[in-house]
């Protein structure tokens, strides 16, 4: 099949193009630059791809033409402003990316003479807190910080756009605190470890009591292609699914702090005070619904995800992304 994947220079955009080269398929792609020195770039994925379009996702224009050019059987919408920190700084970049992007894929997709199959990718992050910590797709969505707010936003909008476009194949996945090796994004908790230690200064942690349902980047993905796989066949699934650990990855900022610790003893970390900024303590997923409907769990346990997060892969970059995807289809 042909995948047409938003945000696909990004850390799990990457991670997806070299998922689906491997599985056999086609994939363009359409996205913001990528940035110099994360796995984009390394491994010059731009060479796997039949369309490499990089333009913003709010240019509807550009994406209707690279929607048209590629027709795609599939359309993966990744593309996001993804940090929450980040939202705080910029809200209105976050929001028109988040919301008025999200409407421009829907938009393109429904013009399209033969629409595909369509997976917008949201977040744990679209719950509202009520500090009960396990949500599932039944539960309220809402949120208190900008990128919260505006990824509840586009859940919702895919939602309603699902509703009145009952011919389309359109459905929602939902994940969060994903890791692996090569995430380069500022204000996330592996990659600021992974920069402590090359500094050889201790990591500042705002909130190690957090709890959070990591999982590694490539048993989201899988979950996401087998989201795709089902509808693709016909099977009657809701049109959202949560993909997380089971209740053992449910873990705290210093689970995998002390991971960390333990395989790099020079690692060390401080609390510090923080601006009063809104962020959920306790945060977990209840992927029961996925298990039943697909048959999905992770195969990559917490300690173990948190360890392959730290493979530096030195200078073959394409063939270590490659090998390592190709250890995790075989036992998947």
């Amino acid at each position: 099949m042909h995948f047409f994947v938003t945000g696909h220079t990004g850390f799990k955009g990457s991670w997806l193009v070299a998922l689906l080269k491997s599985k056999g398929h086609e994939v363009s792609g359409y996205s913001l630059a990528a940035v110099e020195g994360g796995l984009f770039d390394l491994a010059k994925l731009d060479q796997d791809l039949k369309h490499h379009t990089i333009a913003d996702i709010r240019d509807l224009e550009t994406l209707d033409r690279a929607l048209v050019d590629a027709k795609p059987d599939v359309v993966v919408h990744l593309a996001a402003q993804p940090l929450v920190l980040r939202s705080y700084e910029d809200p209105v970049e976050t929001y028109t990316t988040n919301v008025n992007g999200t409407l421009n894929l829907l938009q393109a997709v429904t013009r399209l003479s033969s629409p595909p199959t369509t997976l917008v990718i949201t977040t744990d992050k679209v719950y509202r807190d009520t500090g009960k910590g396990s949500y599932s797709e039944l539960d309220a969505l809402g949120g208190h910080d900008p990128y919260s707010a505006s990824k509840a936003m586009a859940d919702i909008l895919t939602q309603s756009w699902a509703e009145t476009h009952p011919s389309l194949l359109l459905h929602i996945a939902r994940a969060g605190n994903v890791i692996g090796a090569f995430d380069v994004s500022p204000d996330r908790l592996l990659p600021d470890v992974i920069r402590a230690l090359k500094q050889k200064t201790p990591l500042r942690v705002r909130h190690p009591e957090a709890v959070r349902p990591w999982q590694h980047v490539l048993d989201c993905l899988n979950g996401y292609l087998m989201f795709v796989d089902a509808i693709e066949e016909g099977q009657d699934l809701p049109v959202a699914l949560n993909f997380g650990p089971d209740a053992g990855g449910m873990k705290s900022v210093l689970d995998v702090l002390g991971v960390a610790s333990a395989a790099f003893p020079e690692f060390q970390f401080e609390t510090i005070e923080t601006l009063e900024l809104k962020e959920t303590r306790l945060l977990t997923l209840n992927a029961e619904l996925a298990h039943s409907s697909l048959d999905w769990r992770n195969q990559i346990g917490f300690e173990q995800a948190v360890l392959m997060s730290f493979v530096a892969f030195g200078q073959e970059w394409r063939e270590r992304l490659y090998l390592e995807i190709d250890n995790f289809l075989d036992v998947t």
